[in-house]
């Protein structure tokens, strides 16, 4: 009875501390999503293509009222973000495609890397894809945008140009 005086319920589990996507990891605003569409890169895999594009070192998060006593950090790693249109299906179809792709993404994010924006839009055969396959696409997806990203970003600064004569 100690446990109805309490108000908890002896069948209840903890509660679990989700492990998703904090606010700044995540691409939310249409012009965030356009900026990749228009000015970033694709790479196709069965499954998926998935849209990148390498922030600015400069780039600053926009805010309605900056804070003057608060500094604004510039956003580093990947931000992400999913677009399922309606012409893969039903909500349901949608929902369970963008919790396959959340998960896929969670379990294989780069702790560190380049600044880019990333943008995945699955295919109709993410549904019935097995998820080890899934996950081996996202995996492979990241590791193809940290190479051509940090090969940019080499190239740019000068580090892995040939020297002319």
């Amino acid at each position: 009875m100690a446990n109805a005086t309490l108000g908890t319920r002896p069948d209840t589990m903890p509660a679990k501390k989700a492990a998703g996507f904090p606010r700044a990891a995540r691409l939310l605003r249409h012009a965030d999503f356009e900026r990749v569409y228009k000015q970033g890169r694709r790479h196709f895999s069965a499954s998926m293509t998935v849209f990148y594009w390498a922030r600015p070192e400069a780039e600053m998060p926009t805010k309605t009222r900056p804070k003057a006593s608060v500094p604004q950090l510039q956003p580093h790693g990947l931000r992400l973000g999913f677009t399922v249109g309606r012409v893969l299906g039903g909500a349901v179809q949608r929902n369970r495609m963008k919790r396959r792709l959340r998960e896929a993404v969670r379990m294989s994010r780069p702790v560190a890397g380049v600044a880019a924006d990333v943008v995945i839009n699955p295919k109709k055969s993410l549904l019935t894809a097995d998820f080890a396959d899934v996950l081996n696409e996202v995996q492979r997806a990241f590791a193809v945008i940290e190479q051509k990203l940090s090969a940019n970003a080499g190239a740019r600064t000068g580090a892995s140009a040939p020297h002319e004569t």
